[in-house]
């Protein structure tokens, strides 16, 4: 699991993914890397990004509801914190990855691990 909380940038190969007026603030942006699906929010002026799949059952999570920096799984309800992955709510026990974000000349770019 990968939580850029507990990693320096050195242990990650970022990817440039988007222009930053393409994920204006309130809206998420969903991409894959290397097959893994990820969502991108942005929530007041700061992009996040996370792994776009469920712990509790392997559902998109990108659709759910966000609330105070929570994602709320559309399935069953499960909840993570948008900055590290943290489960917050059951159903889910096991945390999501979370990414670490830049954005360089314009552009947005996700932090994937080389560990």
């Amino acid at each position: 699991m990968f939580n850029y909380t507990q990693y320096n940038e050195s242990q990650a190969e970022f990817v440039e993914i988007a222009p930053l007026a393409e994920l204006p603030p309130g809206q998420r942006l969903f991409v894959e890397i290397e097959g893994q699906p990820i969502v991108l929010f942005n929530i007041a002026g700061q992009i996040f990004a996370i792994g776009d799949v469920c712990t509790h059952d392997n559902g998109p999570l990108g659709d759910g509801e966000v609330e105070d920096h929570e994602v709320i799984c559309p399935r069953h309800g499960a909840r993570f914190d948008i900055h590290t992955g943290k489960v917050m709510g059951l159903p889910a026990v096991v945390d999501i990855p979370a990414y670490p974000v830049r954005v360089v000349e314009g552009m947005i770019h996700i932090g994937i691990p080389n560990v």
